[in-house]
């Protein structure tokens, strides 16, 4: 019984021990990546409006940017889940949004509700578009009057710039490798040359 329990007390130590590894190279390329993917959306973005007023930083992209630059290999993480998620959720909560304007309670509920199943029937299932599909309804003034642009920015070219970042600086090393299914990628890269 003690060898048992010394073994299992062994293999426990053992696992934690290798899921709190501190590996500096990626926390290195992890903090480059989602610094520069949040921080270029914002300075595209910072001419137009004040800092108080810059609707191109939602949110949804904080979490987005764990799962893409922290997380890579998650199928969470993917392309389409980031971009599809996002867009089907932000269309969602628009929609719910116009049908359902005075009740706040229900149209959230309602938005974040479809928007999960809305991605996992497409396949697109990425977590940051719930949050997605909630701005669109208890956003401030100047996101709710953005109505159907909300789709396109700040949700569709905040996910191009992420997304962008993330083939850029999770591709640096050999180590890492972004994004997991890279027949799309290769198809671009053999392509984008004259």
């Amino acid at each position: 019984m003690r060898r048992k329990i010394r073994k299992h007390v062994r293999a426990a130590r053992y696992i934690l021990y290798k899921e709190t590894l501190v590996d500096r190279k990626e926390h290195f390329w992890t903090f480059l990546g989602s610094f520069t993917g949040i921080a270029l959306i914002g300075l595209l973005h910072s001419p137009y409006f004040e800092a108080h007023d810059n609707l191109f930083l939602i949110g949804s992209f904080g979490a987005s940017a764990v799962l893409i630059y922290g997380v890579i290999n998650s199928p969470l993480a993917q392309p389409r889940n980031l971009i599809g998620g996002h867009v089907i959720s932000a269309i969602i909560g628009v929609t719910i949004h116009k049908l359902i304007p005075g009740e706040l309670w229900l149209a959230a509920a309602l938005s974040v509700s479809l928007s999960i199943v809305c991605m996992q029937i497409t396949k697109t299932l990425h977590p940051p578009g719930g949050a997605t599909a909630l701005i669109a309804n208890i956003g401030s003034e100047k996101i709710l009057s953005l109505g159907y642009l909300y789709v396109i920015s700040p949700v569709l070219s905040g996910c191009i710039i992420l997304l962008a970042v993330a083939i850029f600086f999770n591709n640096r090393t050999s180590h890492r490798s972004y994004p997991r299914n890279k027949r799309w990628y290769l198809f671009w890269k053999r392509y984008r040359r004259p």
